[in-house]
């Protein structure tokens, strides 16, 4: 696994850093910081993180000039080193952010996926674990859409041990629970002032990339680009889909109600909107 940032000393000392925890972790992975593109050549993954971090009253849609410019940087030497790699975004405005790398990269699309439904729906987990009292381990949640607030959480297809939260909760609290998933980054962000998430970030992009390297084909919500799925064109837009060695090896289309489905129409406009943006910048 390598490790690469632009500033020097950083990406070396976290990999001895996680070097130094093997032995505890009781693994044998070789972990390498380096400052060159040339140490990550023939990756099969590339997860890009690379971006400025929001700060408080900062939407990620703030982000946008400055990232777009850092990620196809990045994704320019990317495909130099690792022209064969899959490529895991996470930098925000991440459904933004796609577009860059897959218009950047070249790749086919099922090798460019965003890292959003996966923290969302683990951040709609929590809560609803929360609110009932009960193990994370039992409760299942699936969050549509764009990497904002224009998410839409599926409380219909949210459970706890296979009961839909529907039959759990009454709906102001659902409604409740929606809403913080919706705001579940802006909060983290408003109280460490100086940084946004990071570590369910990282488990979110580490369970995509296990599913991946280990062609687990695990069914998980990821921005992904549709072409009339969902009735949507052209847009990296987070949905269900299955996770195997070659990627986005399927975009599994749920049933959705008339409300879901304008719903996730309203988030799919939103993204349209930062694409917009993005040809202007150009």
């Amino acid at each position: 696994m390598v490790l690469l940032d632009i500033i020097e000393g950083v990406p070396q000392g976290k990999a001895l850093d996680l070097t130094e925890a093997a032995p505890i972790e009781k693994h044998d992975a070789h972990v390498a910081g380096t400052n060159a593109y040339d140490v990550s050549k023939g990756s099969h993954i590339v997860i890009i993180t690379a971006g400025i971090p929001r700060k408080p009253g900062m939407s990620r849609d703030d982000l946008i000039s400055t990232n777009a410019g850092i990620v196809k940087a990045v994704t320019e030497q990317v495909v130099q080193q690792s022209p064969e790699a899959i490529l895991i975004i996470v930098s925000n405005p991440l459904d933004a952010m796609c577009h860059v790398a897959y218009e950047t990269s070249g790749f086919p699309k099922e090798r460019v996926i965003g890292m959003a439904g996966v923290l969302d729906s683990a951040r709609f987990r929590s809560f609803i674990a929360m609110e009932l009292d009960v193990s994370v381990e039992n409760t299942h949640a699936f969050v549509l859409g764009g990497h904002g607030d224009t998410m839409v959480p599926l409380a219909r297809y949210s459970t706890v041990a296979g009961i839909p939260i529907t039959e759990l909760l009454p709906k102001e609290r659902i409604d409740a629970l929606v809403e913080r998933t919706r705001n579940g980054g802006a909060e983290i962000v408003g109280l460490l002032k100086t940084g946004s998430a990071f570590y369910a970030p990282a488990s979110a992009a580490v369970e995509m990339a296990e599913s991946i390297l280990k062609d687990k084909k695990k069914i998980l919500p990821c921005a992904a680009l549709l072409q009339g799925e969902y009735g949507i064109n052209d847009l990296f837009v987070g949905v269900p889909v299955k996770l195997g060695a070659k990627g986005v090896e399927e975009i599994i289309e749920i049933q959705l109600t008339n409300e879901e489905q304008a719903a996730l129409q309203k988030s799919a406009t939103a993204v349209q909107e930062l694409k917009d943006v993005l040809k202007k910048l150009k």
